[in-house]
């Protein structure tokens, strides 16, 4: 998913209506869903520490800041919340605005889209044929089938893990926002145990995998 800016939430989060009654009561009130807010911004101030304070310079920005996510936020059980942020924490070195939030929200809630990690460690480690594996979602099949599934199984983590997740949250914005994925149907085998590449091959597939997704 694309960053967004370390400031960006506290900008775009301040545009508070003065007059909000209703929301100064529900902060006061600890239901669960301001426990699940609270939570919320303290796993936030952990990971992002200093562009958490840049961001909320005074508990008066923070309070309004909360008050607009509890407003709009609140079709969401604590449950999705809580699963939101750390997905926000997984996918991005950047403080979230309110719509990332809401992104990654609607994830948990509606698609069933597991974390990119677990979908990355599903693609490496699911047997051949790929088509007949039963996949937590279609969506780490088609990333992994865009990655080359060779390709991901004889790298390193640190190398094959930052295309992967390009392409699974590519696909994965695509979910959130209506797309339905549905399996290919298996017509014959689709993949057969290839020799290993020699290390001259395999920097030249990675070079040509990055100039593809324009790394």
């Amino acid at each position: 998913m694309k960053n967004n800016s370390p400031t960006e939430a506290g900008q775009t989060n301040l545009r508070q209506s003065k007059g909000s009654t209703q929301a100064k009561a529900k902060v006061n009130n600890g239901t669960p869903q301001i426990d699940a807010i609270n939570q919320v911004f303290a796993l936030f101030k952990l990971n992002y520490h200093n562009q958490f304070y840049k961001a909320f310079s005074n508990n008066t920005e923070l309070n309004s800041v909360k008050r607009l996510w509890l407003e709009t936020l609140g079709r969401f059980s604590p449950e999705e919340l809580l699963r939101g942020a750390k997905s926000v924490i997984e996918q991005s070195e950047y403080l979230p605005t309110l719509k990332t939030m809401i992104q990654h929200c609607d994830a948990q809630n509606n698609s069933g889209l597991p974390d990119v990690h677990s979908a990355y460690i599903e693609a490496c480690s699911a047997p051949s044929p790929k088509v007949q594996h039963r996949w937590r979602h279609p969506a780490v099949y088609y990333a992994g089938k865009t990655c080359d599934w060779y390709f991901l199984q004889s790298n390193s983590e640190y190398i094959a893990f930052p295309i992967f997740k390009r392409e699974y949250e590519l696909i994965c914005q695509k979910v959130v926002a209506g797309l339905e994925l549905k399996m290919p149907i298996p017509e014959q085998i689709e993949e057969k145990p290839l020799p290993p590449l020699s290390k001259e091959e395999n920097s030249r597939h990675l070079k040509s995998l990055r100039k593809s997704l324009k790394l």
